[in-house]
């Protein structure tokens, strides 16, 4: 008796062995299809741009790409050509038109953004610009504290700002960038005019004075343009 249990018992283990067998291969070669479809389906899309995986086989077959090809896809966008042309046409003509920037010109711009003004100065031939921000965004702008800067004194001829109202010490921002300009040389600042006055900007200034101030429009926004002459005097 106990041996024919025993017999029942072995060949119930090879049917369940067999059936266990069988699903294991029918899932591997559903799961292969599934990655090979996947591939084809989503090989031109972004990791951001693509649908939701289904599987993990799915995700793996993605094409994630660089921060370079992102970034160069956004800088082709119209929002951003519009903006860079804007600095380039209410910004940097008008410094231009004071003899304070030409393409020879070393200019350092914080709080750079993804790097609309980097790119503005480029095209109109500067060749020397330096974008920092606390992220950097590859290629244009590379990561620096706004209010302890990495680089020498008086190592440039133009220090720009945007972004001024982001600085979380306004004070220690400004003399930042006074202290990295060379004397004769300029700090320009574009500050909304709602969110502050041209009197309260200037008194940030402690080796500098005021040049030139313009109502500009940045692209839809009323700005106001504020040139500060580097003249090497410490005020108290």
């Amino acid at each position: 008796m106990d041996r024919n249990v025993r017999r029942l018992l072995n060949r119930v283990s090879v049917v369940f062995a067999t059936i266990a067998t069988i699903c294991l291969l029918n899932l591997f070669h559903h799961s292969s299809r599934t990655c090979f479809s996947s591939s084809l389906t989503h090989t031109h899309l972004t990791l951001s741009r693509a649908p939701f995986p289904k599987s993990s086989c799915d995700a793996f077959s993605r094409r994630v790409s660089s921060i370079e090809a992102r970034s160069a896809k956004f800088r082709s966008s119209r929002s951003y050509l519009r903006r860079v042309h804007s600095l380039s046409v209410s910004v940097f003509d008008p410094i231009r038109s004071l003899h304070l920037l030409s393409n020879s010109s070393n200019v350092l711009c914080v709080l750079a953004g993804i790097g609309h003004a980097v790119d503005s100065l480029q095209e109109s031939g500067v060749t020397d610009v330096t974008g920092v921000d606390v992220i950097d965004y590859p290629p244009l702008v590379q990561r620096a504290d706004p209010h302890n800067l990495p680089f020498f004194d008086g190592v440039f001829d133009i220090g720009f700002s945007d972004g001024l109202v982001g600085a979380l010490y306004p004070v220690r921002f400004v003399g930042e960038l006074e202290r990295t300009v060379r004397r004769g040389g300029a700090v320009v600042l574009v500050v909304a005019r709602e969110v502050a006055k041209v009197e309260e900007v200037v008194g940030l200034f402690k080796r500098s004075k005021l040049l030139e101030v313009r109502s500009v429009n940045l692209d839809g926004s009323d700005m106001n343009l504020i040139v500060m002459k580097r003249n090497g005097t410490k005020s108290s």
